[in-house]
């Protein structure tokens, strides 16, 4: 007989409308056998470490076409983590592998399909980081400035989020290819982040400019290249203004409308054609083939300390609420991951 243990899950309680609250979700305490279904290809895990995203907020509400599909009121959150597996029914995986990728919000989960995990064999670096720099957001922050924005160095790069845990990759990402670069926050703290411990040439906290197009043409003044997009509003319709001829703009997220029952409106979407700018939106999904590439290229630079990665780290899956809804008031520093277990 398989073993049967007990297994403490995050429930959405409901569909979401405006700001998360804690109260949204709940904990419960639930029974899994630790055994793959009769004939089936999954994987059994323990989950370890869980990412909070921005993205998972759209899961909240009831969406229909998405690239995702919409959380299940009363079952599981699930989202990007570590795991490992203590049983398989899939060849590619076996018992004791460490693995990231979809997993439940819960101490253990039944992964199907398996195709959406990736086995980790770099296990030199702290395993959260498959939640983050070595995982979807590294992902993110390699296929949005490389791929879709064609960078060229002594390009000025303008990021926005730029302490989060996309933000702060495209930064370093821009300086090491020699750009100059300027990142936007929302505290004191985290634009010091972004000069002392990023390396950015210079950050604002959006919150004290009263005018965002006057705070851009202060930075640059000859005009912006490069736009990684993550908030939305009245920060693009600024940087709009403010692009040079032929810019590009890699809109990844736009987290300043993802609450907002009525989203805000772009007006400045004609200098797209008077600069001729190309912006176009992209998920991370359809550039994972090049995932080896990336760890080639950064895992040397991390263990070399040539790229830095701060985390926001919540001890216990009790704190997983609490940590996701924070993503939305600004409250994470870098990178918002949930210890769920240390092994």
């Amino acid at each position: 007989m398989a073993e049967e243990v007990s297994n403490k899950q995050v429930i959405l309680k409901n569909y979401v409308i405006g700001y998360p609250k804690e109260s949204d979700m709940e904990i419960k305490n639930s029974t899994i056998k630790l055994k793959v279904p009769e004939g089936s290809k999954a994987v059994v895990v323990k989950n370890l470490y869980l990412s909070c995203d921005p993205y998972m907020r759209s899961r909240m509400r009831k969406m229909e076409g998405s690239y995702v599909e919409s959380f299940t009121p009363g079952s599981p959150i699930t989202g990007y983590g570590v795991a490992k597996v203590l049983e398989s029914g899939d060849p590619n995986f076996q018992k004791g592998d460490l693995v990231w990728g979809m997993t439940g919000w819960e101490e253990y989960s039944i992964i199907t399909p398996t195709q959406t995990l990736f086995k980790i064999h770099d296990k030199d670096v702290p395993l959260s980081y498959y939640t983050g720099i070595l995982g979807m957001p590294g992902m993110t922050a390699y296929a949005g400035f490389h791929e879709v924005c064609s960078p060229k160095k002594g390009e000025t790069v303008f990021v926005s989020a730029a302490s989060g845990a996309v933000g702060q990759l495209v930064g370093q990402f821009a300086k090491m290819l020699g750009c100059y670069v300027v990142g936007s926050a929302g505290s004191k703290e985290k634009v010091d982040l972004l000069k002392s411990k990023f390396g950015f040439d210079e950050a604002f906290n959006y919150k004290e400019e009263q005018d965002l197009n006057a705070a851009l043409k202060r930075y640059f003044p000859d005009g912006i290249d490069i736009y990684f997009e993550n908030v939305g509003g009245k920060m693009l319709d600024a940087v709009l203004l403010n692009m040079k001829l032929h810019g590009r703009i890699a809109v990844c997220g736009m987290i300043s409308q993802y609450n907002l029952e009525q989203t805000e409106g772009v007006h400045n979407l004609f200098c797209l054609i008077t600069k001729r700018i190309r912006m176009e939106g992209f998920i991370v999904f359809d550039y994972y083939h090049l995932y080896p590439k990336y760890l080639e290229m950064v895992l040397p630079q991390i263990k070399a300390g040539k790229v830095v990665y701060v985390e926001d780290v919540a001890d216990g899956l009790e704190s997983a609420p609490s940590a996701l809804v924070g993503l939305f008031s600004g409250r994470n520093i870098g990178k918002q991951v949930v210890i769920v277990s240390r092994e």
